[in-house]
């Protein structure tokens, strides 16, 4: 079973919920926000690098180009230039689809490939697989497709990117069920509608996660009262799982009632 845990903003304490979801029920968690993956701040293993991630760049071969341009006018992201006697080209803006080499009729494009991202694994208690997109890099959707590429027949976890774009679509795709975390503030209510669009759009069962309870107003929980979206759990505003998240500490280690909570999470989710 593959659960994801999204949130329409950052800091709502996605993370949060992912590890200790994990932790608490013995699942491998895959840490998919590439350009800044923290779960293994909380599970502490010693990570190996597996493998490297590319995107394919073309190549041009300038003897047998024309320069038509027809490469150029199908690049939706302008990564061609065509110059009377010479190519540009700008691989930061290249998404790799190869479509350049599919338009050229005069075979001048190859497929090249460029590093961009790299694949971990580690083990402490719990599997943990991240993902790291290279520093500069704009497109971590391919990261993230290779990433789950390693997912198994057991429980996963997936803690993926705050927003909700690409990246967070890629994650999302092909999930069993997805876990909003949100928090009880006009901003969270107004990013969870945007999420919660994008997972019914998308048709997996969902439910919601309002972190930091009792800090903001009650917005999220008449709204879901009103549209029947299940909350799933309220985590609340708490200094004692403020001083261990502090501490890289997940809390579920420290507070057996909260393991407890966890373990029921998952039984409801199944």
């Amino acid at each position: 079973m593959i659960v994801a845990v999204a949130s329409g903003k950052g800091g709502t304490g996605k993370t949060t919920v992912a590890t200790n979801l994990a932790i608490a029920n013995s699942a491998t968690i895959y840490d998919c926000d590439v350009e800044e993956p923290n779960a293994n701040i909380f599970i502490k293993a010693e990570l190996k690098k597996l493998e490297d991630v590319f995107l394919m760049n073309p190549q041009f071969d300038l003897n047998k180009c024309t320069f038509c341009k027809e490469c150029a006018e199908f690049c939706r992201y302008n990564a061609i230039a065509i110059l009377p006697s010479d190519i540009l080209f700008f691989k930061e803006l290249c998404s790799g689809c190869g479509g350049c080499k599919i338009v050229c009729k005069y075979d001048a494009i190859e497929e090249g490939k460029r590093k961009i991202g790299e694949i971990y694994h580690g083990k402490n208690g719990i599997e943990i697989y991240q993902g790291l997109l290279n520093i500069g890099e704009a497109r971590a959707t391919p990261v993230i497709s290779q990433l789950k590429k390693r997912i198994g027949n057991e429980l996963s976890i997936l803690d993926a990117p705050p927003g909700n774009g690409c990246p967070t679509i890629e994650v999302l795709n092909d999930s069993d069920f997805v876990i909003l975390v949100t928090e009880p503030t006009p901003f969270g209510l107004h990013d969870l509608k945007i999420a919660i669009e994008i997972v019914k759009k998308l048709g997996i069962d969902f439910g919601v996660v309002i972190n930091r309870d009792g800090i903001g107003d009650e917005g999220i929980e008449k709204f879901c009262s009103r549209e029947g979206i299940e909350i799933l759990m309220k985590i609340p505003y708490s200094k004692e799982i403020a001083t261990l998240y502090s501490k890289s500490i997940p809390f579920v280690d420290k507070m057996s009632e909260w393991r407890k909570k966890f373990v029921e999470l998952m039984e409801i989710i199944k």
